[in-house]
């Protein structure tokens, strides 16, 4: 089975463009250097997803599907997604909003009709269990004594299936201090889930806007890169929060029964190769 995970894509209305605030310009920045087409980054990477061989069975989108939760940007979002050639699946948060996203996706059948947005997916060799960590109108997370008593009666509910977990935010300090001060609360309570899980093949996070993995309590968490802007990797303790135009990727999770989970990070982008090692002959 082969999953490609995006996440953050921030998709904004039609005609409109993701843009740091004027302060925040470099020294000799032209008047363009801040303006991002998030939508278009989502458009270019479902078009790279489509073109995979082998393709992914499934896509997930690991939270921040919008900027501001408006029922305009949902209608955009989904307009793109549209496009995937195969099934997709998606997570809120800190950007979203659980009633806008329930309406968009509605006709998918497996976002809950009310309450939090967390889910199973049980149709695949691999089992795919969703969590919702949004808090409305902060940016860090949250897995209340509901959501974790949803997540370990759902695991019980089958422990020798592998499965993969879906949840915007790491549950693992990053060393990006900015980020972290926004992370996700009580990390240890759904840890201790966890290390009771053995079957879970990997955690799958986003809010980071880059690729970070660390072990975690017998499993793997990583963030996956945003499919538009990255977050400046800086590790000094009172870095501030800043973005760049490093190339905007994706991650492709390969399961076999023989191999487990093997993950692989990819940039979106059209590059020049592939070129052979050697001339023929």
């Amino acid at each position: 089975m082969l999953i490609a995970q995006i996440s953050d894509p921030h998709v904004l209305a039609p005609g409109k463009l993701f843009h740091a605030p004027e302060k925040a310009a470099p020294l000799g920045a032209g008047p363009d250097w801040s303006r991002i087409d998030t939508a278009a980054c989502l458009a270019q990477a479902v078009v790279e997803l489509n073109a995979l061989a082998p393709r992914p069975d499934v896509a997930v989108v690991t939270g921040d599907l919008v900027d501001h939760g408006s029922a305009a940007e949902y209608e955009h979002l989904r307009a793109i997604l549209a496009a995937l050639v195969m099934p997709v699946f998606v997570i809120p948060d800190n950007h979203d909003s659980r009633e806008g996203m329930r309406e968009a996706f509605a006709r998918e059948g497996y976002l809950p009709r009310a309450g939090f947005l967390h889910y199973a997916i049980e149709e695949y060799s691999l089992r795919i269990v969703a969590l919702d960590t949004h808090i409305p109108g902060e940016h860090g997370g949250l897995l209340c004594a509901e959501r974790l008593a949803w997540f370990e009666l759902t695991l019980e509910a089958a422990p020798e299936r592998p499965t993969v977990v879906l949840m915007h935010h790491p549950p693992f300090a990053t060393g990006i201090a900015h980020m972290d001060r926004y992370g996700l609360r009580d990390a240890a309570a759904f840890a201790e889930i966890v290390s009771r899980n053995r079957q879970i093949e990997r955690i799958l996070c986003g809010h980071l806007h880059r690729a970070i993995d660390r072990r975690f309590v017998g499993t793997v968490a990583g963030t996956a890169p945003s499919t538009a802007h990255q977050l400046l990797l800086d590790l000094e303790p009172q870095a501030p929060l800043q973005f760049v135009f490093e190339p905007p990727g994706y991650q492709l999770h390969l399961w076999g029964e023989g191999t487990g989970l093997v993950s692989h990070t990819a940039i979106l982008g059209d590059w020049p190769g592939p070129y052979p090692f050697r001339a023929a002959g």
